[in-house]
């Protein structure tokens, strides 16, 4: 693939939007656009040389560009392939960048142009601060990088949203279908984030608490530090798989709990070693 050869819209300049215009911008594509509601964002991506123009009316770089790049929240997503419908260049590629397929596959496909091509994609990439001002240029370097195909989308433009994803830096590209999507991101993603939060809130009554914390406690409450307006957005998409998960959780941690009770230290011991296996496998 020569990227050369394509021009590419960025819709949302962002922390992942950002990223994907520091990351794609040093590929060199014929012309690197972007699309958001901040003009301010847009003046500053543009001075920071990370595209070559911005644009607030849409018309204008969609009508010339063969990839299009949606790093915009789940329901924007939805709502912005729908109100430009008309407006994308014919036979162009669309992806997206969000943690939910399955509904957002089922909203877009039943509209999308026969001409276009819509492929679900989801970095796993991010970090706890959002916006442009978090954005860097090796985001994705050693990433898994998921992809969504499904029946109707050609092989030669899956084909090219992996090989943008590996060149650049994801180390490895994954195709799942919508629902396994969902699934496995509700255990490995959401699950850890509501986790998080709700540790970080068990003991209110708790004063100075950051006196009396370690390494762990920081590790394991990391991603308590969340995005309220899109992580709602993100369960509720999800709701199916995710309150099973956490009904998962729930009984793991009941039985440990009444391993404690009844002083069942062969228990604790077996579970604990089990845990310590798979968390080395993960490395």
């Amino acid at each position: 693939m020569d990227i050369s050869d394509f021009n590419i819209t960025i819709v949302g300049i962002g922390l992942i939007g950002g990223s994907y215009a520091m990351a794609l911008k040093e590929l060199k594509p014929k012309n690197l656009w972007a699309i958001d509601i901040d003009k301010d964002v847009l003046v500053a991506a543009e001075k920071m040389n990370i595209i070559d123009k911005g644009y607030i009316n849409p018309k204008i770089p969609l009508r010339d560009s063969d990839i299009v790049i949606l790093a915009i929240y789940p329901q924007k997503t939805i709502n912005f392939v729908k109100n430009n419908m008309k407006l994308f260049k014919t036979r162009a590629v669309i992806t997206d960048t969000t943690g939910i397929k399955k509904d957002l596959l089922s909203k877009i496909m039943p509209v999308l142009r026969k001409d276009l091509d819509f492929i679900g994609g989801h970095p796993m990439a991010g970090k706890e601060e959002s916006g442009l001002k978090a954005a860097t240029v090796d985001m994705f370097k050693h990433a898994n990088y998921i992809l969504t195909p499904i029946q109707g989308n050609k092989e030669e433009n899956i084909n090219l949203v992996e090989n943008l994803a590996r060149d650049m830096g994801c180390k490895r590209v994954v195709h799942l279908t919508p629902e396994k999507h969902d699934d496995i991101i509700a255990y490995t993603s959401q699950l850890p984030h509501i986790i998080a939060v709700s540790l970080i809130d068990s003991n209110s009554s708790i004063t100075g608490v950051s006196k009396f914390v370690g390494e762990s406690f920081k590790d394991i409450t990391r991603v308590a530090t969340i995005n309220g307006e899109l992580w709602p957005e993100l369960l509720l998409y999800n709701k199916e798989n995710i309150i099973n998960k956490i009904q998962d959780f729930e009984n793991n941690i009941k039985e440990i709990k009444e391993a404690i009770i009844n002083g069942d230290e062969a228990f604790l011991k077996k579970r604990f070693e089990s845990a310590t296996m798979k968390r080395k496998e993960l490395d």
